[in-house]
């Protein structure tokens, strides 16, 4: 089956902090941007790692949350319509006539004429059950993340975690499945309270089954779950049937395909130059903490001044015949316009 071709200007691979505010340097410009990322919601490591987390160091900002921060930046870049695409991975990058082809893990291609990269650290890796012959199940009837709600649709779904992922999962699940059981390892959750009191709600009230424990085996044939065995916190087992098991025991960072994309690397990280944040390929550039150049500080604030700078060179690609004039946001009529002030 064809899978149309998404046309755009710029294509921002990552939508922490740096990827979203690079969104509202680009739009400032008349840049448009798709933003790609593997997780399933906007924020990168502030709101997957630690939404909760203070952070002290953002200009006329006191403190801020990560999540606070990613919601602001969000509120910031709406007037500028990036479309996003969460739970894709960027795994292929191809030069072509005008610009850039890409494809992610999920099949989906892009054409743009230049490629933004504020990846972070690089590519979050859901962290692996250690569970025997898991492998043979994975993406078939084990899955890391949800990409489309109707998948399971009408299943049998064991949800496994006590963080945002596992009860958020479990709340937009619980309409769609056949049946939702949730299986932590102890009473307490890592998650937010209101998802956890949503969560216990249904459980009393019969829509969701939530069982003390940790899945040991895997059961099933030819990549199909039939059921897992649960050990109980007081060592005993029992038997759960399942088709389908999500697995939210957190992420790891990996460079990722990254790597493989013929850019030049100094110990896992992109060099740039500081005039432009352009990468050792005439296009591509690299913001925010997956870039390296003499004095990088892998701060939020700097992705922010080199994401500036990039949108500067960005303009000149994708507008080669138009001049740039620099306008502050406070003065000019024409941003503002673009922002939506009255």
């Amino acid at each position: 089956m064809s899978v149309d071709i998404i046309k755009t200007d710029a294509v921002i691979i990552g939508a922490g902090p740096v990827g979203l505010f690079a969104v509202f340097e680009l739009g400032l410009l008349d840049v448009k941007a798709h933003v790609i990322d593997i997780l399933d919601r906007p924020g990168g490591q502030c709101a997957e790692l630690y939404p909760e987390k203070p952070i002290y160091d953002i200009p006329a900002v006191p403190i801020v949350t990560g999540q606070q921060l990613t919601d602001q930046l969000m509120e910031q870049i709406e007037p500028f319509g990036a479309e996003f695409h969460f739970n894709e991975r960027v795994d292929t990058i191809e030069k072509i006539e005008g610009g850039f082809r890409l494809v992610t893990d999920y099949g989906t291609p892009f054409e743009c004429k230049v490629v933004v990269i504020a990846a972070g650290g690089g590519s979050f890796t859901p962290k692996r059950p250690p569970l025997p012959a898991i492998e043979d199940y994975e993406d078939r009837s084990v899955f890391y993340s949800v990409r489309k709600m109707d998948a399971f649709k009408d299943k049998d779904v064991l949800i496994v975690g006590g963080g945002d992922s596992a009860l958020d999962w479990t709340l937009n699940l619980q309409p769609v499945a056949k049946s939702l059981t949730l299986v932590h390892r102890r009473s307490e959750f890592r998650a937010a309270p209101a998802s956890v009191q949503k969560m216990m709600d249904l459980v009393d009230s019969g829509n969701v089954s939530f069982k003390l424990g940790q899945v040991t085996t895997l059961h099933g044939d030819d990549g199909q779950l039939t059921g897992v065995t649960v050990k109980s916190p007081d060592g005993s087992t029992f038997e759960q049937p399942t088709e389908v098991m999500l697995p939210f025991f957190g992420l790891t960072m990996k460079l990722g395909p990254v790597a493989n994309w013929g850019l030049n690397l100094e110990e896992n990280l992109i060099p740039v130059d500081t005039e432009k944040f352009e990468t050792s390929e005439k296009g591509i550039f690299a913001i925010g903490d997956i870039n390296t150049y003499p004095g990088k500080l892998k701060l939020i604030l700097s992705g922010f001044h080199e994401g500036a700078l990039m949108a500067q060179a960005v303009h000149r690609i994708v507008f080669p015949d138009k001049k740039l004039i620099f306008q502050y946001t406070t003065s000019s009529s024409n941003l503002q316009k673009k922002l939506g002030v009255k």
